[in-house]
C-alpha cells in the first residue's frame, strides 16, 4: 500500500525585529453562510456603550465603560483596533454626558480615555484638551478624578510635544504642581503628577526639529513653584522609597539652570538628598535617582561645595560600594562624583581620600561590558588628576592603566574620554592629527 503525500500550509514566522503586538489575532467563527469574521469584545462593549450614551442611560454606559476599558487594559492591539473604529468620539460623548453631574460616571470615562490614548496620543483633539483641563479644574477635591485626569495628561504628552504645549497653553502646570500640594498625602495623586511634570520637561517627538522642554521646566519652577512643592512632598513620605524616588527624579528633571540647582540648597532639598542616600541605602532605584538628582543640582560650582560640606562624596562612594552590582548605581555615582570634581582640586582630594577613585575602578571591573559605567569612570578619573597630579601615581597604582585601556578597546564611545584620562594620568597615548589646519593637494 502506497504512502499517501500530505501538504500541510504553515505560516511562516514573522521577519526578526517585526513588532506584531499591535495586531488582533481572532479565529473566524464558521456559520451556515461560511466563514464570518467575528465581532471582537471591545467593538462589542464600544457599540453597546454608543447605543446607552444615545440614550442617555448611565447605568448602562456605566457597565459599558468598564467593559471596554478591561479591554482596552488587556493588550495594545486591543486599543489599537478600538481606536481606528471610532473610539475617541464616543468616549467624548460619554464625557460631556458625565460631566453634568456622575461623579462616577466621569471616572469611568476618564480611566477608559486613559486606557485608549496609552501609547496613541494623537487621538486627543482640542475639544478633548480643553474639556481635560476643566474637569481637573472643576474637581480638584477628588482624589481619583485628579489621578486619572492626570493620567490622561501623561498619555497624551508623552511622544507629543504639540499637546504638551497645548496643555501647557491651557493651564495645566499649575494643576499638576497644584495636585501635589492639596494632595499630599495621597501617594496615587503625587505618583502621577510627579510623572506628569517629567514628561512636560521631556523632549521626545521626533517630529519635531526641537521642543520647549527647558521653557516649560523654567515655567514649573519660576511660575509654579515647583522645586518648593516637590522638596515639600518629600517631607511627607518619611517611610515611602518609592514616592521619594518620583520626587528626586522629577527634581532632576528640574535643576536645568544654575539658580534652580542654589534653590534646590536653599529650601533644603541638599540636606533631604544626603539624608536619603545615607538612611535608604537599601533601596536601589531610590539610591539611584537620588544621585541623579545630586548629580543635577552639581551643575552649580557653590552647590558642587556645599554637596563635599554635606558628607555626600562619602555617601555616594558608600552608595556605589553597597550596589556594585548594579551598573545604574555605579554609572549615577561615577556621574555624581565626576560632576563634583570638576575644576574643583579639593573636591578631588576629598574624592580620593574617600575611596572615590577605588570604587569607580571597581565598577569598571564588576561591569565591563557596560558602556556607560566605563565612560562615566573615565571621566571621573581624568578630572580627578587633571588639576591635582599628585594623584595620578596612587590612581595608577590601583591598576587605572589596564582598566581604562581595556573600557577604550571594547567601547567606541569610551575613545575620547579613555585617551583623556590615560593622557592626564601620564601614561603614553598616541594621538591622531585629524587636520592640521594646512591646505594640500586633493586626491581625485
Amino acid at each position: 500500500m502506497g504512502v499517501m503525500a500530505v501538504t500541510c500550509f504553515l505560516t511562516p514566522p514573522p521577519p526578526t525585529g517585526v513588532d506584531l503586538s499591535n495586531i488582533v489575532k481572532m479565529t473566524p467563527k464558521v456559520s451556515a453562510d461560511g466563514l464570518q469574521e467575528p465581532t471582537h469584545d471591545v467593538l462589542q462593549a464600544l457599540d453597546d456603550l454608543q447605543e446607552s450614551v444615545a440614550r442617555s442611560d448611565l447605568q448602562e454606559a456605566s457597565a459599558h465603560l468598564t467593559r471596554f476599558c478591561e479591554q482596552c487594559k488587556q493588550h495594545k492591539a486591543c486599543r489599537f483596533l478600538a481606536a481606528e473604529k471610532g473610539a475617541y468620539p464616543i468616549l467624548l460623548a460619554t464625557w460631556k454626558l458625565a460631566a453634568t453631574g456622575d461623579q462616577g460616571l466621569l471616572l469611568q470615562a476618564l480611566n477608559a480615555l486613559s486606557a485608549l490614548t496609552d501609547g496613541q496620543p494623537d487621538l486627543l483633539d482640542s475639544q478633548g484638551l480643553q474639556l481635560l483641563v476643566a474637569t481637573l479644574a472643576g474637581n480638584t477635591d477628588s482624589t481619583s478624578v485628579t489621578c486619572s485626569g492626570i493620567r490622561c495628561v501623561r498619555h497624551a504628552c508623552l511622544k507629543h510635544e504639540q499637546n504638551r504645549q497645548s496643555l501647557v497653553k491651557a493651564g495645566v502646570l499649575p494643576l499638576l504642581t497644584g495636585a501635589i500640594t492639596q494632595h499630599s498625602h495621597c501617594a496615587d495623586v503625587v505618583r502621577e503628577a510627579c510623572w506628569a511634570l517629567r514628561v512636560m520637561t521631556f523632549d521626545d517627538d521626533i517630529r519635531v526639529p526641537f521642543g520647549h522642554a527647558h521653557d516649560h521646566a523654567k515655567m514649573i519652577v519660576k511660575e509654579n513653584g515647583g522645586l518648593k512643592v516637590l522638596i515639600e512632598a518629600a517631607k511627607a513620605f518619611p517611610d515611602n522609597p518609592s514616592i521619594l524616588s518620583e520626587l528626586c527624579s522629577t527634581l532632576s528633571r528640574l535643576a536645568v539652570r544654575n539658580e534652580f540647582c542654589q534653590e534646590v540648597v536653599n529650601l533644603g532639598g541638599l540636606s533631604i538628598l544626603v539624608a536619603l542616600l545615607a538612611d535608604c541605602n537599601d533601596h536601589q532605584d531610590l539610591v539611584k535617582q537620588v544621585l541623579s538628582a545630586l548629580r543635577a543640582i552639581a551643575g552649580n560650582d557653590d552647590v558642587k561645595d556645599a554637596i563635599v560640606r554635606a558628607g555626600g562624596t562619602e555617601s555616594i562612594v558608600a552608595a556605589m560600594t553597597r550596589h556594585l552590582a548594579s551598573p545604574q548605581v555605579c554609572e549615577q555615582s561615577c556621574a555624581a562624583l565626576c560632576v563634583l570634581a570638576l575644576r574643583k582640586p579639593e573636591n578631588s582630594r576629598v574624592i580620593v581620600e574617600g575611596g572615590g577613585a577605588l570604587a569607580a575602578l571597581q565598577a569598571m571591573k564588576a561591569h565591563p561590558q557596560e558602556a556607560g559605567v566605563q565612560k562615566q569612570a573615565c571621566m571621573l578619573i581624568r578630572n580627578l588628576v587633571a588639576r591635582s597630579q599628585a594623584f595620578s601615581r596612587p590612581i595608577l597604582e590601583l591598576g587605572a592603566e589596564a582598566l581604562i585601556s581595556q573600557a577604550r578597546a571594547a567601547h567606541r564611545d569610551c575613545e575620547d574620554v579613555a585617551k583623556a584620562a590615560l593622557r592626564d594620568l601620564g601614561c603614553h597615548v598616541e594621538l591622531q592629527e585629524l587636520w592640521t589646519g594646512q591646505k594640500g593637494n586633493l586626491a581625485q
